[in-house]
């Protein structure tokens, strides 16, 4: 009997001692997986304010800066969409909309918490955050609420609790902020998403001078002041295929270049005395990023973080320490501090992983492959822990929105779950992507709509070549954009994939264009073709003129108050599609814009989609 017990206990420390399938997790965990955002120290430097979805939708907190329990500051029922703390640290401008409409309204707290005072009252206007003056009594926003198709540029006093139209222009304003000594704000007039204009606004009169005439089209992003008033720096792609950091004179009316990487520069903040500069570099989907001392011209070491994206990255005023939020495909998104000097790295905050093993968790390979115009196409493959190449798996095709947007490899519930269940997820850039230069970016303007499309076609077939995708397994996901270019695979490809699902895609791009927001119209004409000039084009393209073609079955998911794509573009080819008889499922949240973003929707809307993608690829 002894010898029989050691026999079976030895099986059993062998069997321990195997490597064996990860544990099995629901969705449910991975959509309670929570992030943190945002970071903001206070001007002493003792505290900070962040954003966090810990209670299901974004909310403001507050934290002291070596870490701790926070401090909830909101508690809006549709959460908040931004957060921006005083110079002086006393006052917490927020922003939020209602059920997902996108119509900001602003509101007014403090670092205690105090009950926020609302400032705006026009529920059907939007209202975008330009900046806090210095002396903080102040602050700039942009507005349709004079025409719902324009923003123009207004001051809020605080003192006097009112508002003033300072720049009145039928453009789409944006305000990147005020001089140090309160008497210039940089305001961009964004033609479309890759051509915008800067103006030096007087913010006593409203004069405009115009700072970047060019020809052609040129980006120019933000506006970080140096103390001096003498000019700000900035990311621009003027006359250059990737963006560079460059330094604007406004004393001399001269853009000079500072930086200037064969890759797209992300992102730049100056600490307030102006010694400290940092900036990130998107290298082919990956961060390289940099810190400099300028008084001494000299590199800094960055923080000691693995591969992964650096984002809203500022200075504590001290100029000790920068703030950033970090993530990768295996961290979820949190704050970070970094001591520039002794080089401790600090996890601010704790966001849960929902009991979760992070050894479970997959990153991506970054691949290239070959479309039918000999163009390569990056993406990121995601293959279960286990898997390899010639394991023919079922596959979901993840397509990023946008489509001036780029698929980067951060921590995706949606994505683990699958892995988890053993599937692979390939997410491709394809052309008209950002992140690889003007030229690929601008690779399906107009009538070069179904190029991208024909992308897909190669990534499918790249797939099963390489025997990462069973040829009868192949899934297509998307949303917005993302949600469009799933139903166009669906349409121009009908043959390479099994199922599909259009998370509040464009099915008739003319409908689409009548209908969305009348303030985003001219942006999206820029890039797809104006209904003036292309409407034939427009309609030959859009799904919906297709929809016989569509054999695998579909998941259409819509948000009802969604003011980019409303929901007629998912009704109108749901309604298709029943005439038809053709295998469609749809999911309507009455509470939702853009989306869905609320934890309660998430649960009931994610794993009916997992449902429906396992049971159509045949995966148990």
């Amino acid at each position: 009997m002894k010898i029989l017990n050691f026999a079976l206990l030895a099986i059993f420390l062998l069997a321990q001692a195997l490597p064996g399938k990860p544990p099995q997790y629901s969705f449910e965990q991975y959509l309670n997986i929570r992030t943190a955002w945002g970071g903001q120290f206070t001007p002493d430097g003792h505290s900070a304010v962040f954003l966090s979805d810990i209670t299901g939708v974004p909310q403001a907190y507050m934290i002291e800066a070596r870490g701790g329990w926070p401090l909830q500051l909101t508690f809006f029922g549709d959460g908040i969409s931004g957060a921006a703390l005083s110079r002086d640290g006393k006052r917490i401008l927020i922003a939020a909309d209602a059920g997902g409409s996108e119509r900001d309204q602003f509101y007014l707290t403090n670092p205690n918490g105090e009950s926020p005072r609302r400032l705006t009252f026009n529920d059907k206007a939007i209202f975008s955050f330009g900046g806090w003056s210095w002396d903080n009594n102040r602050f700039a926003y942009t507005s349709n609420v004079r025409d719902k198709g324009f923003f123009d540029l207004y001051l809020f006093d605080l003192q006097t609790d009112s508002a003033r139209l300072l720049l009145q222009k039928n453009a789409q304003l944006s305000s990147y902020g005020w001089s140090p000594d309160d008497r210039w704000l940089v305001v961009s007039d964004d033609e479309s998403s890759y051509n915008n204009n800067l103006y030096l606004v007087n913010a006593i009169t409203g004069e405009a001078r115009l700072l970047t005439s060019h020809q052609g089209q040129a980006v120019y992003l933000g506006a970080v002041w140096t103390p001096d008033n003498r000019g700000f720096y900035l990311i621009s792609d003027e006359g250059r295929e990737f963006q560079g950091l460059a330094y604007y004179n406004i004393v001399e009316n001269r853009l000079d270049w500072i930086e200037t990487p064969p890759w797209d520069l992300e992102g730049v903040t100056l600490s307030r005395d102006g010694s400290l500069l940092a900036w990130m570099v998107n290298n082919d989907g990956h961060c390289e990023f940099h810190l400099k001392d300028l008084t001494h011209n000299r590199e800094l070491p960055p923080p000691p973080l693995p591969s992964g994206m650096i984002s809203g990255f500022s200075f504590s005023c001290d100029n000790t320490r920068l703030i950033f939020n970090f993530n990768n495909a295996t961290h979820n998104t949190d704050v970070w501090v970094y001591y520039l000097y002794t080089g401790e790295l600090l996890r601010l905050t704790q966001s849960t992983l929902a009991g979760i093993d992070p050894g479970t968790l997959v990153a991506p390979q970054l691949v290239h492959y070959r479309s039918f115009d000999n163009l390569m196409i990056p993406g990121f493959l995601y293959l279960p822990l286990g898997a390899s190449q010639g394991d023919s798996l079922a596959v979901v095709v993840k397509l990023h929105g946008g489509p001036e947007s780029q698929a980067l490899p951060y921590l995706s519930g949606t994505t683990q779950y699958f892995l988890n269940r053993g599937l692979a997820v390939f997410e491709p850039n394809v052309r008209g992507s950002t992140g690889y230069g003007r030229a690929y970016t601008h690779l399906d303007d107009g009538r070069k709509r179904l190029d991208s499309v024909k992308d897909m076609e190669y990534a499918a077939k790249w797939l099963i070549e390489q025997r990462y995708a069973h040829p009868r397994k192949l899934a297509v996901f998307g949303g917005s954009y993302g949600g469009y270019m799933a139903l166009a695979a669906l349409t121009e490809q009908p043959d390479l994939w099994a199922a599909g699902v259009d998370l509040v895609g464009i099915s008739n791009w003319v409908t689409f264009l009548e209908n969305t927001g009348a303030w985003r119209r001219a942006n999206r004409e820029a890039e797809y073709g104006s209904l003036a000039h292309d409407r034939d084009f427009l309609a030959s393209i859009s799904p919906i003129r297709k929809v016989d073609r569509i054999k695998a079955p579909l998941l259409v998911i819509q948000g009802a108050n969604d003011p980019r794509v409303p929901r007629e573009e998912s009704e109108q080819i749901v309604k298709a599609l029943k005439k038809r008889k053709q295998t469609v499922e749809y999911l309507l949240y009455l509470d939702e814009g853009h989306g869905v973003s609320k934890l309660s929707n998430k649960l009931d809307c994610y794993p009916k989609m997992a449902d429906f993608l396992l049971r159509y690829l045949d995966v148990k």
